[in-house]
């Protein structure tokens, strides 16, 4: 749609990922996702934050959410630190490390995530280049991906990114990903053709992902996912 000149677009829908299952995951859940043209992270960061202020309003909420034991105010900035930056602040390695040993996902779960959003929500950002599959690299420092991730409460509730609009590079990037997967034993995903045909008629743009379920356990300081969803899976 955003190829076709729609500069503005959302939608909420359920959404499916195989074998996710746990406090925060489930296989069957509801994303927000909007997309908008002349855009980038950096913007999609600040409507994140007049959204979530304006639901918290509408519920009768006011500036801070209770959660985890945690008092966290809402209130204007946001704390914003790159991933370098938390890296530094928190584990046992640096990310060029991280990723040659293969460990970031884990520091990420294990030491990072948890301490993230606690006082005010936190937007991280400026993930490393090996991180941001759809995300356009930074002009100033091409190592690095203009995508960030927001917690409250040390739970992640969204991921936006600029977009990239290059068809050959997000081809090149596809393609690594298929050899990663081969090394690994998984699946190879068919090249979407299609998809990558209309990405250059995509204008600079950005786009967010934000966990709808999620957001309501944070409003609800509820203790799992399971307990703002209808069904469970194993209710099914």
């Amino acid at each position: 749609m955003m190829a076709a000149g729609y500069e503005k677009v959302f939608q909420i829908c359920r959404c499916w990922r195989e074998r996710e299952r746990g406090s925060l995951h489930l296989p069957e859940f509801t994303l927000l996702e909007w997309y908008r043209a002349g855009s980038d992270y950096r913007s999609l960061m600040e409507e994140c934050e007049e959204l979530i202020r304006f639901v918290a309003r509408a519920i009768g909420m006011g500036r801070t959410v209770r959660f985890r034991k945690f008092a966290i105010d809402l209130a204007s900035p946001w704390e914003r630190i790159s991933v370098r930056e938390a890296f530094q602040r928190y584990p046992r390695a640096t990310v060029a490390e991280a990723l040659e040993k293969d460990l970031f996902d884990e520091i990420m779960v294990q030491e990072i995530e948890p301490k993230l959003g606690l006082r005010n929500p936190t937007f991280l950002y400026d993930y490393p280049a090996e991180r941001g599959a759809l995300a356009r690299l930074k002009s100033e420092d091409p190592t690095v991906a203009e995508r960030f991730e927001l917690y409250m409460g040390g739970v992640e509730l969204a991921n936006g990114f600029s977009e990239l609009v290059d068809s050959e590079e997000q081809r090149k990037r596809f393609v690594m990903e298929n050899k990663t997967r081969q090394t690994r034993g998984k699946p190879i995903y068919p090249m979407p053709d299609r998809f990558l045909a209309e990405l250059d008629d995509m204008p600079p743009s950005a786009g967010i992902a934000l966990g709808v379920d999620r957001l309501v356990m944070v409003f609800l300081d509820a203790k799992t996912i399971d307990e703002v969803v209808a069904f469970t899976p194993e209710e099914l």
